[in-house]
């Protein structure tokens, strides 16, 4: 196994860039095959990417937290497992919804306390593990106070299920209530060169010693500059930023960043992941690829230096890039 420069999440240390596993599952990004998905998720393991990210959400019925099981079998002391919780609303349980910016227009998910338990009872089951080194609300829940949510992950931590505390599409507000009721590692937000952070939410996170990781880090793709046209069966089909006149409009609001990354000799993908991993030792992008050699070619990224005048230059550049298409998610949570 390769070994990436490490980094801290609070207390975890992780690889530099983790895996994003959300794009292995059917009905993400187009059909896969259970084989190739099973390829890639070990390719990334072998090329140090062991900080690996998943959800009880993504795909049917658990699939991706337990094709991440599978991968994971027999080398589960080299890998750092995050899941999220909170979209598999029980049978019964009342679906929380709150807008987004996707076709679809809502999401759903209820993170009342008496259903955590079972929820990290489940992906431990599907993920085939004993503990679940980080586990995250997927989203706040609109209808319950986020230090409820927290304080029945807290329970976890004392017993043993969960090892630390994640917050995932939490606001600044959000993310002090809940490090007051317990310690929070790592923040989850969309961050890259398509979708600034909020700087509210990486102040709150640095103050309090929480690390940032960060998904989307390619931008669903498009900042890999090879993106074109999205099929049908592909989830960004959902994504206005993928509409046919906004994803040409936005191939050419990037022309000048992809150019800066053909005269350093790299890709524009390790571009923005080298971009995001400048932004501060504490950030952890997690892109996800089906390909080994994009799987090999996002860790390289990991070693790449920016000089200050390419990231002033970058800066400029994205300052005249605003995407067309609006923004997508929205945080609705207490």
């Amino acid at each position: 196994m390769n070994e990436l420069p490490s980094r801290g999440l609070g207390r975890l240390r992780v690889p530099a860039i983790g895996y994003g596993a959300m794009v292995l599952s059917p009905g993400m990004y187009g059909e896969v095959d259970e084989d190739r998905a099973l390829a890639a998720l070990r390719h990334a393991l072998d090329g140090g990417a062991t900080f690996v990210d998943t959800s009880d959400g993504y795909g049917e019925d658990g699939h991706n937290e337990r094709l991440v099981g599978k991968a994971i079998k027999g080398r589960r002391d080299e890998v750092v497992v995050a899941t999220k919780f909170g979209f598999r609303v029980p049978d019964g349980a009342e679906p929380h919804r709150f807008p987004v910016g996707f076709e679809f227009g809502e999401l759903a998910v209820n993170a009342e306390p008496r259903y955590v338990r079972g929820y990290a009872e489940a992906s431990l089951r599907n993920l085939d593990v004993d503990v679940i080194d980080l586990y995250y609300p997927h989203f706040p829940d609109p209808k319950v106070p986020i230090e409820d949510t927290v304080g029945a992950v807290a329970e976890l931590v004392d017993d043993g299920l969960v090892r630390y505390l994640g917050l995932s599409n939490v606001t600044a507000e959000q993310l002090r209530r809940a490090h007051a009721v317990h310690p929070v590692q790592a923040v989850q937000t969309e961050w890259s060169m398509w979708r600034p952070a909020d700087p509210d939410l990486l102040a709150a996170a640095r103050e309090l010693g929480v690390g940032v990781v960060a998904w989307s880090p390619l931008g669903a793709g498009f900042l890999t500059g090879t993106v074109q046209r999205v099929g049908d069966g592909d989830f960004r089909r959902n994504n206005p930023r993928f509409g046919d006149a906004n994803l040409a409009a936005n191939n050419d609001a990037y022309v000048a960043v992809r150019g800066i990354a053909a005269d350093l000799g790299i890709t524009p993908g390790q571009l923005a992941l080298a971009w995001l991993l400048h932004q501060g030792q504490d950030v952890v992008p997690i892109p996800g690829s089906r390909t080994p050699a994009h799987i090999e070619e996002n860790l390289q990224a990991a070693h790449i230096d920016l000089h200050a005048d390419t990231l002033a230059q970058l800066d400029a550049a994205l300052a005249r890039a605003t995407p067309a298409g609006g923004t997508l998610l929205q945080n609705g949570g207490r």
